[in-house]
């Protein structure tokens, strides 16, 4: 087997890895907080839906989608949602929140 057929190997094992740990990770969230013996749900989303996060940036790159395009269509979907009022804008403001915070980590150069 030539270099190009292990280097594609390794990157479906970690795309299946990655895919394994993303639904781990919200499987996590879901059980936590259905369980009724949950102390802080707020420190486990915390944890998991970061992790999921990340994952998701590490996803994206090894499908082939560079940060910077993940990071513009997310910008999209944010601004989408804000013209379309999603339901979490038009009650909480949280799309207009988000990208507040995302653009001040951008001009600040902290988006790492």
């Amino acid at each position: 087997m030539n270099t190009r057929g292990m280097d594609i190997t390794k990157n479906i094992r970690i795309i299946e890895s990655l895919k394994s740990d993303l639904l781990l990770s919200v499987s996590h969230l879901y059980n936590e907080m259905a369980s009724e013996t949950c102390e802080n749900i707020r420190d486990v989303a915390l944890d998991t839906l970061s992790d999921a996060i990340i994952i998701s940036y590490l996803l994206s790159r090894r499908l082939g989608i560079d940060y910077p395009t993940l990071e513009r269509q997310i910008s999209a979907k944010i601004r989408l949602g804000l013209l379309q009022e999603h339901e979490t804008e038009k009650y909480f403001g949280d799309l207009s929140a988000l990208s507040r915070i995302r653009s001040n980590l951008h001009q600040t150069g902290d988006a790492s």
